[in-house]
């Protein structure tokens, strides 16, 4: 059983924790993919765009000719960020509900169902792949470090990796982490520290796990990319905020924004 270890300088112990094993970390991948199976068209209702303060962030990141591909692409929204550009672009997603609600909201585009832990391309096969709202529904720092392997494997020598993950603000959140790590304290939670579930309406509790931005960088450096930028990303409001992520293969040439 994998564990980690907490001292208790206080009682000169040692607390230890389970972490998530695999088989676990696997019914939540499938939970994931089933709650978004459930809720696809209310989701793609609710989610007819990009978010703006998204769309300034990534909108000169791509150029004509680029080979796109958009992973857990949901309804297609991304898309709008490409506007008028040539691209040739293909968004994947697990949850065949979702890949629905994409081909019919882009008929002319091409869209697939597709295991993000066993992409069926080629080494080297694109430019640039964003991954938008989608490593906070990966559970276990094992898989999401196989995900990140997996996309640097598709990129191209000098490709890029573009993501975001929910950074709502703490005051936001905090009763959700304090109740589910209380539960891990108490050892009944299979989650790992900094997991919990969502409620989307009364229909599903969504898997998140909430990250910190020295953890991005960490796990996008294990997995092979050189950090461009990672930032925390806010509405006009203040009130929706995201932390994305940056990067390319290590010993690429640095990507710069284009105004």
């Amino acid at each position: 059983i994998n564990t980690i270890s907490i001292y208790n300088g206080q009682d000169a112990q040692y607390i230890v924790f389970t972490i998530m094993d695999e088989k676990y970390a696997q019914y939540l991948l499938q939970k994931t993919k089933d709650d978004y199976d459930l809720i696809a068209e209310e989701f793609s209702r609710t989610r007819p765009n990009l978010w703006s303060e998204l769309f300034a962030v990534f909108k000169d990141y791509t150029r004509d000719g680029d080979k796109v591909l958009d992973v857990g692409c949901g309804n297609g929204r991304f898309l709008d960020l490409l506007g008028e550009k040539k691209i040739d672009y293909l968004g994947v997603d697990n949850s065949e509900e979702q890949i629905k609600q994409a081909q019919k909201k882009y008929p002319d585009r091409n869209f697939l169902v597709a295991d993000i832990l066993n992409l069926p391309f080629p080494d080297d096969s694109f430019d640039k792949v964003f991954l938008i709202a989608v490593l906070h529904h990966i559970p276990s720092r094992n898989l999401r470090i196989k995900v990140l392997n997996e996309l640097q494997r598709i990129l191209k020598p000098g490709g890029h990796l573009l993501l975001t993950v929910w950074r709502p603000p703490l005051a936001e959140i905090l009763k959700l982490i304090s109740k589910y790590s209380f539960l891990k304290l108490i050892g009944k939670s299979k989650m790992d520290f900094g997991d919990v579930l969502v409620p989307w309406g009364s229909r599903v509790e969504r898997y998140y796990h909430f990250f910190k931005k020295s953890e991005i960088v960490k796990l996008a450096s294990r997995a092979g990319f050189k950090t461009l930028k990672s930032e925390i990303v806010r509405n006009q409001t203040g009130k929706r905020s995201n932390l994305y992520y940056i990067g390319c293969k290590a010993n690429a040439p640095s990507l710069q924004a284009r105004g």
